[in-house]
């Protein structure tokens, strides 16, 4: 038996009286998905070590209200426009337009709600679920309306599937991303510093002290941002200012191809390899996670205690012409998968 089978369960209601559904995908391996209607979250991977003893390897909260009220994107899809938008100022065909600005003096992925805090539509699809959610004109200071869709799938060769895809009425930029936490030792292990993790990418995008892209490109070559082998991330971790929070170029292709990047957890050999159509992974060791109140299985997520790579366009692309486009014009559609594929050390 290969094939996926999808159950639905209620998770909880919304503070509006929504009901959020969770939905179950598990493979003819025993591998476990879940995911919600808020949010598009990712609330749980069941992935086995190499014993065969299963465990959950992303951060999660137990409850809907903990979802209305996240301040860290915990599993979430972000949007419209994930990462920061430096001073919340786009320019689109000639028209400036205020975002909202919620992070210092910057817009940071999508908003006050964006995509993140919102009840998303959603349809089961023989295999798959999908999720719809329609951004109305000037949602957060964004021109025209946006219609989202995020599709999750799990496969027999244990990968997690994530197929967004957007189209629009009004010109607008668009740039999203699923935000899931890992550790690979499981979710609610203090930190992910045995982790060893590797990024082929040759360049990164220098930032400000914002947090801003400045528009250079930088080689790794040389600097604590080569990832090119693997490191441990205790070993670096610490060196970096802050810990990892840094979007790294990636030969982008509409097809598969091979993965960008690789973290292994040696203890319980679990393996996890990402694949993507984006051109960028902004790689994130959890270094503001402190102070989550309340988390799943009543474990605790202090600072480090999971590491996100959030494929995505290259951050405030809207404002630095030499990084790809990122404007979406009506009759085009934005159209992007990233693939999670887990195993264990042979």
């Amino acid at each position: 038996m290969s094939s996926t089978n999808v159950t639905v369960e209620e998770f909880g209601k919304t503070k509006e009286g929504q009901v959020v559904s969770r939905y179950t995908l598990k493979n003819g391996n025993g591998m476990v998905v879940q995911v919600i209607n808020f949010g598009a979250a990712i609330t749980s991977i069941q992935v086995p070590d190499k014993a065969g003893n299963y465990d959950d390897v992303v951060l999660a909260y137990p409850t809907v209200e903990d979802y209305e009220n996240d301040g860290f994107y915990i599993g979430e899809v972000v949007g419209r426009v994930a990462n920061r938008i430096g001073n919340g100022k786009i320019t689109v065909n000639g028209t400036d337009y205020q975002l909202t600005v919620n992070n210092g003096p910057n817009h940071l992925h999508g908003g006050f709600k964006g995509f993140s805090r919102v009840y998303w539509d959603s349809t089961v699809e023989g295999n798959a679920v999908k999720f719809t959610y329609v951004s109305a004109d000037g949602e957060e200071g964004y021109p025209g309306q946006l219609t989202a869709q995020v599709k999750y799938q799990l496969s027999k060769e244990n990968e997690v599937i994530i197929h967004i895809t957007a189209h629009c009425t009004q010109a607008t930029p668009v740039n999203l991303t699923n935000h899931s936490y890992f550790n690979l030792a499981g979710h609610g292990t203090p930190d992910m510093y045995d982790h060893q993790v590797t990024i082929k990418a040759e360049n990164y995008i220098a930032l400000d002290e914002h947090q801003v892209p400045t528009g250079e490109i930088k080689a790794v070559q040389g600097s604590l941002y080569d990832l090119r082998e693997p490191v441990t991330v205790g070993d670096r971790i610490h060196q970096v200012p802050g810990g990892y929070d840094n979007s790294f170029c990636l030969q982008s292709s509409k097809e598969k191809g091979q993965p960008f990047a690789r973290v292994v957890h040696p203890k319980s050999g679990r393996v996890l390899e990402a694949f993507t159509t984006q051109p960028s992974v902004h790689f994130y060791t959890g270094n503001y996670l402190e102070g989550v109140a309340s988390c799943k299985d009543g474990k605790k997520y202090p600072k480090h205690s999971g590491l996100c790579l959030e494929t995505q366009n290259y951050p405030n692309a809207i404002n630095r012409p030499n990084f790809p486009n990122s404007i979406l014009q009506p009759g085009e559609m934005y159209d992007h998968t990233t693939w999670y594929k887990f195993s264990v050390l042979k």
